[in-house]
């Protein structure tokens, strides 16, 4: 599902350009993935559009407490990388739990660094965000899994 994902960002840099669903199939069938992977990576995607980031004020002592469910599910480094992009005012709180809940309807369990920089990105890009070069290129590079503080 990833691999879709990675295929729309790069041939549909703006997320409203793309053909409707039966081209986008067709298009993502002759590219070479299969039609499950296809499906489920449309739905995620679809279901990343209509999410709506929560708005709720932030206080700069307010501190983000993982259940044990998302640290089961997100690995250190993903954590790690979570709050190193807040910190860096990459990322708002909001953008932040948008990350945490498509991370978490992922099929994978643990969700792997490389995965999350790819969530990352399509949050970025599904909401319009001014995407910097360097920061496309260190989400769609791979990691070395060197936590980041």
């Amino acid at each position: 599902m990833i691999d879709v994902l990675v295929f729309l960002f790069e041939n549909y840099f703006d997320i409203n350009t793309h053909p409707g669903p039966d081209a986008l199939m067709r298009k993502l069938s002759a590219a070479g993935f299969e039609p499950d992977e296809i499906s489920t990576a449309l739905d995620w995607l679809h279901e990343l559009k209509t999410a709506q980031p929560v708005a709720f004020d932030t206080d700069s002592r307010a501190i983000r407490l993982y259940t044990e469910e998302e640290q089961g599910k997100l690995t250190a480094a993903c954590l790690d990388f979570i709050v190193f992009l807040e910190s860096a005012a990459v990322i708002s709180p909001p953008l932040r739990e948008l990350i945490i809940d498509r991370a978490m309807a992922l099929e994978d369990d643990p969700v792997s660094l490389e995965k999350l920089k790819i969530i990352v990105l399509m949050v970025l890009w599904s909401q319009e965000q001014n995407l910097e070069p360097l920061i496309i290129e260190e989400l769609l590079n791979p990691s070395d899994d060197i936590t980041v503080h």
